[in-house]
């Protein structure tokens, strides 16, 4: 029986997660870049957290995709469950020693684990670590991140990176609202016995592909 921090209860039950963002008005007319909001929902369709991600208007505007940010996780009464810290660093394979790292916290000021970028100059790769920094899976993802009209797939591998055990995807969710909208759709599939800390890591690692990959892409188009 894993420990399960105070607000992760929830996620010992689940295998598939769905993360939803949040249409902002204001930023889907003006184009403004606003503070993106989310759903964490399971597969039901059912609201289990709450995310909002906090930085300031330079960082958005200046830095969007390799912007530095903070993400608060709460559950349904409010508490804030998890929080994920991305500094700012850099989004390409010519430095590789300065390549992404994200912490993941749960509860906030305890860290749950990391995800930490690796060096590939054709494929995303990604390492999952657990709170002592040991590796515990992998994720890599496609050659292109090009979705043109279809689902994006990022697997979840053991790390002979031989097997998958689940994935991270990319929906695809109709020309009209990701033209407009620009709205990031994931789901998050992994094995449901999976350490409840590393499933928080997982949430926070969907976040940084989102942010990498989709966040002025058009979502594939």
């Amino acid at each position: 029986t894993h420990y399960l921090p105070p607000g992760l209860e929830y996620l010992n039950q689940l295998d598939q997660i769905i993360i939803h963002q949040q249409v902002d008005l204001l930023e889907a007319i003006l184009g403004t870049e606003t503070s993106s909001k989310y759903e964490i929902k399971n597969h039901l369709g059912q609201r289990v957290y709450f995310a909002v991600e906090e930085n300031g208007c330079f960082d958005r505007k200046l830095c969007s995709p390799i912007r530095s940010f903070t993400i608060r996780i709460a559950d349904n009464t409010g508490q804030e469950v998890i929080r994920v810290l991305r500094p700012l660093r850099c989004n390409s394979c010519w430095f590789p020693c300065f390549l992404q790292e994200l912490e993941v916290e749960s509860p906030p000021g305890t860290i749950a684990g990391y995800v930490v970028q690796n060096w590939d100059p054709f494929l995303p790769k990604f390492t999952i670590q657990n709170q002592s920094k040991e590796d515990v899976l992998k994720i890599i993802g496609p050659y292109a991140t090009c979705g043109c009209f279809d689902d994006v797939d990022f697997e979840v591998k053991a790390l002979n990176e031989m097997t998958t055990i689940g994935k991270i995807s990319k929906y695809w969710s109709g020309f009209v609202n990701n033209v407009f909208t620009n709205t990031a759709n994931f789901g998050i599939q992994v094995p449901v016995d999976l350490d409840v800390r590393i499933k928080a890591v997982m949430i926070g690692a969907c976040f940084l592909i989102d942010l990498m990959f989709f966040e002025n892409s058009l979502d594939g188009l």
